[in-house]
């Protein structure tokens, strides 16, 4: 062969491996190389029955992958791989396989709903507001109706009590229903291990009391001692005078204002315990199991009256009598 036949088998060779290492270049940056159109993240819809062409088409369209065609080859050589249907949120560069990756493990979008014990219907709508799920309004409205509960309790006014403080996972689909259904189904669960054996257990009179007693005091020790005080003001007809069911009467007029002022201590409304004895018609909170394990077993003490003890972290002192009453809110009183 001569040097111009060399030369041109030379040449061809060099082309040829141009060639190759151009398209192996090009699958290299397709399909190893992250990537994100949409810096500010995208939210993807997947609904069951979309063809994996929709699918890479809506991806590729909302800048989650570079380009349909690496996403579809990539479904090629995983055929037996399902894919999860639900809400994708992408908000980081990524790779076709490491999409493909996400929806296959179904690693939909939720936000956590965080409640703390103690909180009522309208701190749970405040909480929504941070999210991206349903409306607060929404939520007061669905709590505002006692049906999911009243096989339980025919007697609820309302859901509250019974929307357990927990920590929820929420979607951008959840509906307020749906979210109450959630809680009073974690609520259910809770109340079975705690009433296993107390047949007959008045479900509506233990979960009313374990809600004031969750907002009378943060203290697990004194929880039992509390309702205690409740069930002697009961047993002598006296006005519970629970300053949480003032605060709820107020809530539920929508005039609260922060703290407690006459006009709300004299109020008439029926949840107000210093203008009516005996119990409030519900609960005034969403107690968690210490609050209602003390609802259940309330201590064996005669007192009849409590005040919060000056710097001391939430503690309070408890009294038989009205004249001890008298000296520690005075001891309270001083002490501030």
């Amino acid at each position: 062969m001569n040097n111009r036949g060399c030369l041109r088998w030379f040449f061809g060779g060099l082309i040829i491996l141009l060639v190759i290492a151009g398209i192996l270049g090009f699958a290299a940056w397709e399909f190893l190389v992250p990537y994100q159109g949409n810096t500010g993240g995208v939210f993807v819809e997947l609904e069951r029955g979309t063809t994996t062409k929709q699918l890479a088409d809506n991806l590729q369209g909302k800048g989650v992958i570079r380009s349909r065609y690496a996403f579809l080859i990539w479904r090629a050589l995983h055929p037996k791989t399902t894919l999860q249907a639900g809400e994708y949120f992408f908000d980081k560069p990524l790779t076709p396989g490491e999409v493909f990756e996400k929806i296959h493990r179904g690693q939909i979008y939720f936000e956590e709903l965080a409640v703390p014990e103690g909180s009522n219907m309208y701190d749970i709508s405040a909480l929504l507001k941070n999210l991206h799920s349903v409306k607060p309004e929404d939520f007061l409205k669905a709590a505002s109706d006692p049906q999911t509960i009243r096989d339980l309790d025919p007697a609820a006014p309302t859901l509250e009590g019974y929307l357990f403080p927990s920590t929820y996972r929420v979607t951008r689909k959840t509906t307020a229903a749906e979210l109450c259904r959630l809680m009073t189904a974690e609520f259910r669960r809770r109340w079975r291990g705690l009433a296993e054996g107390r047949s007959g257990t008045d479900v509506h009179r233990v979960v009313t009391m374990a809600s004031m007693v969750e907002k009378e005091t943060a203290i697990p020790d004194e929880r039992p001692l509390i309702a205690a005080v409740f069930e002697n003001r009961l047993r002598q007809n006296m006005p519970l005078q629970c300053d949480p069911t003032v605060v709820y009467a107020s809530l539920r007029q929508n005039r609260y204002r922060g703290t407690i002022y006459k006009s709300d201590l004299t109020s008439m409304d029926p949840y107000n315990t210093y203008t009516h004895t005996g119990m409030p018609p519900g609960p005034v909170s969403n107690p968690g199991i210490a609050s209602l394990k003390a609802a259940l077993d309330p201590a064996k003490a005669d007192y009849l009256y409590f005040v919060a003890r000056p710097g001391s972290s939430g503690h309070h002192t408890f009294s038989s009598t009205l004249q001890e009453h008298d000296l520690a809110v005075k001891a309270y009183r001083g002490g501030h």
